[in-house]
């Protein structure tokens, strides 16, 4: 008979190979072995006795070892459940503690991150999504995004002014992104421009026209990706005005001055009077990245956003 006055089930092993125990059986294990009583154990665990003797019978099966001798007087522990005792005791301490520092860890991811954006990635669908699973997931972190002028937005994040940025690659030396997105790169035209009319144009045809670019302290690498310089074909990049800004941008290629390449996401948030965007063919496309430099991968609010992104967005979308 069990401590429950009900017939004892006899013991069934399960199959090799069954489901670990969980951390709850564990510790309704533990608890029965300081009680050897059924009532008082469910008592003390807030659940009732049948559900208690459902949890030790399915530990057993699992384990196929009987834990417990049962009768209608007292429960003792099994030859098997003093050997496997002291183990179970330091599996649910050794759960404590890994919850105990993951807490601390939760606790520790708190302060304010600051986030630059350029152009118009803070308005992107990807930005916007990674934001919201950071706040999700770490509450506790403060995000202060800021809007960065193309003149220094990478020797914001160089010199730590911010502490991440969604930006377009590429990237010099020193810094880590995370690819978000891919899109096509567009030809922004002056909209009197012999070829602003065409649906669609080959990069060949853009060869004399001045592009602009951007100051010095912009990275070269960065500076060289925008101007589509080298040209596939060999042919010769003239310079045009140099600009700090994307309103700077446009009204240079609405008064003429120059072009510039733009990924095709501009179509939508920089629409203007006098210019035009056109679909050029052999151009590589743009991407859109999380950043971050090296050196500081592994601190802890930074760690949480990369972290965010990569889970967040797995693969890079189409814009």
């Amino acid at each position: 008979m069990t401590a429950n006055n009900q017939p004892e089930v006899p013991f069934q092993a399960k199959a090799p190979g069954s489901a670990e125990p969980s951390i709850h059986q564990l510790r309704l294990f533990l608890t029965l072995s300081e009680e050897l009583h059924f009532g008082r154990t469910a008592e003390r665990l807030f659940i009732s006795q049948s559900a208690l003797s459902q949890q030790i019978r399915d530990l057993e099966k699992r384990w196929q070892v009987r834990l417990f001798e049962r009768t209608s007087r007292a429960v003792r522990l099994t030859t098997s459940g003093y050997a496997l005792l002291l183990e179970a005791r330091a599996a649910v301490e050794a759960t404590d503690r890994l919850r105990s520092a993951a807490d601390a860890q939760r606790r520790q991811l708190s302060g304010q991150l600051a986030v630059g954006s350029i152009g118009a990635e803070a308005a992107m669908p990807r930005t916007r999504a990674v934001l919201q699973a950071l706040h999700n997931r770490h509450p506790r972190i403060t995000v202060q995004l800021s809007s960065l002028n193309i003149a220094d937005h990478m020797a914001d994040l160089i010199q730590q002014k911010i502490d991440v940025m969604f930006l377009r690659p590429p990237v010099p030396d020193g810094i880590e992104v995370h690819h978000l997105a891919t899109e096509p790169r567009v030809a922004c035209l002056p909209v009197d421009a012999p070829l602003a009319a065409s649906p669609q144009i080959a990069l060949a045809q853009l060869s004399g026209y001045p592009v602009i670019t951007f100051p010095p302290q912009t990275p070269k690498v960065w500076r060289e990706f925008w101007a589509v310089d080298p040209r596939p074909d060999g042919s010769p990049v003239r310079y045009g005005p140099v600009v700090s800004d994307v309103e700077a941008l446009l009204h240079a290629v609405a008064s003429g001055q120059a072009m510039s390449f733009l990924p095709a996401a501009a179509r939508d948030f920089f629409p203007r009077p006098g210019i035009r965007f056109v679909d050029v063919v052999g151009l590589s496309p743009s991407t859109s990245a999380l950043a971050w430099l090296s050196r500081r991968r592994d601190e802890p609010a930074i760690a949480a956003i990369r972290q965010t992104a990569s889970t967040t967005i797995r693969e890079p979308t189409s814009a």
